[in-house]
């Protein structure tokens, strides 16, 4: 089993989980302690595990030694009204190549998936989004690959990969099991036109910053419909974490933790990350993190089991022609979101081989209600038929 290259919380992050008052998640959560070993897994939801990896970065001079700043203000807080079972598991130390990490990553995700347990990783170089892509491999066919970052990483795909161009490998490397892309909070400046091109060809999405600063909502039937959800804590403005190699804009601290708590509540999220934590991490930025971690759970636990969804019972099902299409949408009784349908295309290759719901906004019905057809279902449509 690949739980075995985990290394245990160290003493001192241990004494410190223990010198928390009684409530405090340093008190609540098992921890994998040298003293104690690995903790059993029955019956837990989710676990918590650093990825001390970051080779692969290209602004990184020296290794990243540990995590142990972010897990303090973690275990400082205290817990919702939760019923979860969580295990901080450890570490992830880098292999003698990046290689070793990335098979290691992989397979430690890839049980986490058959256990149905969701990790939450904190890395290290984003590139380690692909490996932990990789590990749905036999276990799902297609994903969707929520981003939350500055950046689109889909860099060269004929060089090696790092960092800025994980994605493209996910695009190009067999098997093909990379549905759907979506980057939430991009900045124009940071990507070269070639990238935004290409990512338009391929129909995937991106909403940029300042969409996400007039409506954060927006961002919600994007989570909802991802797999694997990866943060650059990059696309977070350097006044919220005084990190020193930040960026002057960016989304707000308040911000990130509602896209965290979007990725918990999402019924179909199974992999959560947040990444490039810097190696002189501030106590500012590491609480922020801290915070993420606690909105993603508080999302989760008040996950609806909508997904799949079963439109037979609590929906509300409009149908609004447009043009030479009538389109479909459902709304949840119970949560008062909001889906579309991609109908069954039975004369193409259609990748899906079902009538697909979307996800989207009360505002995307309003829309087509004005004769406007919701730009993800066009996307989703498009790409559906290549």
């Amino acid at each position: 089993m690949s739980f075995e290259f985990l290394k245990p919380v160290s003493d001192a992050v241990q004494a410190h989980a223990m010198l928390q008052p009684q409530h405090a998640i340093g008190n609540v959560i098992q921890i994998h302690t040298e003293h104690t070993g690995l903790p059993q897994l029955d019956g837990v939801q989710m676990v918590l595990i650093g990825v001390l990896e970051n080779r692969r970065d290209e602004n990184a001079l020296l290794q990243l030694k540990s995590v142990d700043s972010v897990r303090k203000q973690f275990y400082e807080l205290y817990p919702g009204n939760w019923s979860l079972s969580m295990v901080d598991l450890g570490d992830v130390h880098p292999g003698e190549t990046v290689q070793d990490t990335y098979y290691v990553l992989k397979q430690i995700t890839a049980q986490l998936l058959i256990k149905k347990i969701i990790p939450v990783y904190l890395g290290g170089s984003q590139d380690l989004m692909y490996p932990i892509y990789r590990a749905f491999d036999d276990i799902q066919y297609m994903i969707n690959v929520v981003n939350v970052d500055c950046r689109f990483d889909l860099g060269d795909i004929e060089a090696a990969i790092s960092s800025r161009s994980y994605i493209g490998r996910m695009v190009a490397d067999q098997p093909y099991n990379l549905f759907n892309y979506s980057n939430l909070g991009f900045q124009t400046y940071f990507n070269s036109q070639d990238e935004i091109e290409l990512l338009e060809r391929m129909f995937f999405d991106a909403t940029r910053l300042g969409v996400l600063d007039d409506d954060m909502r927006q961002a919600e039937p994007v989570m909802r419909d991802a797999d694997l959800v990866g943060v650059d804590m990059a696309v977070v403005k350097a006044g919220d974490t005084a990190f020193a190699k930040a960026n002057p804009n960016g989304l707000t601290g308040k911000q990130i933790c509602s896209l965290s708590r979007y990725a918990g509540i999402s019924d179909r999220t199974k992999v959560f990350g947040i990444f490039e934590i810097p190696i002189d991490a501030t106590l500012t930025g590491a609480q922020l993190i801290a915070e993420m971690i606690w909105y993603f759970i508080e999302g989760y636990n008040y996950r609806a089991g909508e997904h799949p969804v079963d439109i037979n019972e609590g929906f509300l099902k409009y149908r609004v022609p447009i043009e030479e299409e009538v389109l479909t949408f459902y709304k949840s009784n119970k949560t008062g979101r909001w889906w579309i349908e991609l109908p069954f295309i039975s004369n193409v290759n259609n990748k899906l081989k079902q009538h697909t719901l979307l996800p989207c906004t009360r505002k995307d019905y309003e829309l087509a209600c004005d004769q406007n057809v919701p730009e993800r279902w066009l996307k989703a449509r498009r790409k559906n038929e290549v």
